[in-house]
């Protein structure tokens, strides 16, 4: 992963709000969860979930996957670990 694009996933979740969607998405595991599930357990309004949703599928750290009128929103777990990866690697060289 080019540091511009681990830059970019790290400011993403750098806002509360986004890291907030992003821990729960996790949490629901590889099935996801239905933006209407997310905005009612962390009380976010439909327009700022849509944009935080938005910037994080941008980035490459959620996917969306629309069921008929309900749109299902996954973490994607190969760009956390190739994030986690470049964390490791290139940024606690040294340290043991």
């Amino acid at each position: 992963m080019e540091h511009e694009a681990v830059a970019a996933s790290l400011a993403e979740l750098g806002n509360t709000s986004r890291l907030a969607v992003f821990r729960f998405l996790v949490k629901a595991g590889h099935n996801g969860s239905a933006v209407g599930e997310i905005q009612k357990a962390l009380n976010i309004p439909a327009s700022t979930l849509s944009h935080h949703l938005a910037r994080m599928a941008n980035v490459g750290l959620i996917k969306q996957t629309k069921h008929s009128r309900t749109i299902i929103c996954t973490p994607d777990y190969q760009h956390l670990d190739t994030l986690i990866s470049f964390l490791r690697e290139e940024c606690c060289v040294g340290f043991n």
